[in-house]
């Protein structure tokens, strides 16, 4: 049969939980790639808190970051890296009209992490260890560049009139995305070209796949522009709503009950 680019977000999708590649996922994975299909990660994260899994599948196709804000590939010095910035200007403006209404917030460049207020709860989404740096503080004082991705977080219901702002200035340019719970709204912005559907795009054109011959696996609000590009797109039973509308296919199986090898058995 015809070998496939099968693209797999991390969270939600891949991953059995925060941390953990199932062996079993791991080896079918391998396998697939025994056969000559070949796998992408693309993901929110940034590369520090991905590169593991990747290596673990060892991959060596282009690492989708930041859901297609950066995009590398550490084994093939002839592919054209990716980074698509955050206009700091604009990121202080929103930050400076909607400070009142924002809880904490924080942005990255690359793998500096810009933390407005200390919170240690957040650390874990913060995704620290030995290769990132943490600064606290005003994003005035501390923020040196353009950034590849902001959050803040809010107080159920304020998220709204943040993202409102967003829209009524920066439209153009800036978009945003609540991806909050029952009491917080986390809303992230980024850049209308920063997404995965226009990274995986970008990365099958590279590896030489036709869209038809793509697959794409994910649950959330970052997958919506892959799960509609790719020639399939399966979104998780767990997924969110807005996902399941964007696929081709609705998984009756969660990241935890093997969706991925479940529908690669039937479509390879």
């Amino acid at each position: 049969m015809q070998k496939k680019l099968i693209a797999l977000d991390l969270d939600g999708t891949l991953l059995y939980d925060w941390e953990t590649l199932k062996d079993e996922t791991r080896d079918y994975l391998l396998n697939v790639q025994a056969q000559g299909h070949t796998v992408v990660i693309a993901t929110g994260r940034p590369f520090r808190s991905s590169d593991h899994i990747y290596d673990a599948l060892k991959l060596k196709t282009p690492l989708i970051n930041f859901n297609g804000g950066i995009i590398t590939s550490k084994h093939d010095p002839g592919f054209p890296d990716q980074h698509i910035w955050l206009d700091k200007p604009a990121v202080l403006d929103i930050f400076r009209q909607n400070k009142d209404l924002i809880t904490n917030a924080f942005c990255e460049i690359l793998d500096n992490v810009y933390l407005l207020e200390d919170d240690k709860e957040l650390y874990p989404f913060l995704h620290l260890n030995e290769h990132s740096t943490l600064t606290v503080g005003p994003f005035e004082k501390t923020l040196p560049g353009p950034t590849n991705g902001f959050i803040a977080l809010a107080e159920k219901g304020n998220g709204d009139k943040i993202e409102a702002y967003i829209d009524a200035h920066y439209k153009e340019i800036i978009l945003s995305r609540n991806w909050g719970n029952d009491t917080t709204d986390v809303i992230e912005i980024f850049t209308p070209k920063t997404n995965k559907g226009e990274a995986l795009a970008g990365v099958a054109s590279y590896l030489g796949f036709d869209q038809k011959d793509t697959i794409a696996f994910g649950d959330g609000h970052n997958d919506i522009e892959m799960l509609k590009w790719a020639g399939i797109g399966i979104a998780m039973a767990n997924g969110h709503p807005a996902a399941k509308a964007a696929a081709d296919i609705i998984s009756e199986k969660t990241n935890q009950e093997f969706a991925i090898e479940h529908h690669l058995n039937q479509l390879l």
